[in-house]
């Protein structure tokens, strides 16, 4: 193996469950070289005190994101739609939150 050739593992983004029913969480990430070592060492890593009932794995170059430079033009569009916000309607009397 030459020393210009990646050494490096996959990485991968771990996404735990606290409990049923609740959101998944990023916790973190990690290296390996497939998807089941990766659950394994997830679980090793961020399950191992019961802190989680259910782990996803996720290759990092699959998740796509924004980037601070994009806040202006991306998020642009829903500034203006003030009426998606909550705090545009009133609540009549009675309702109970």
């Amino acid at each position: 193996m030459s020393t210009t050739e990646n050494t490096q593992w996959k990485l991968w983004e771990v996404f735990t469950q606290p409990k049923q029913g609740e959101p998944y969480e990023h916790a973190g990430s990690l290296r390996a070289p497939d998807k089941e070592i990766a659950l394994q060492n997830a679980r090793d890593v961020y399950a191992r005190r019961n802190e989680a009932v259910s782990i996803w794995v996720v290759p990092s170059e699959c998740i796509a994101a924004t980037s601070p430079a994009d806040s202006g033009s991306f998020f642009d569009p829903a500034n203006d739609k003030v009426y998606r916000h909550p705090t545009f309607y009133k609540t009549p009397e009675g309702v109970k939150f």
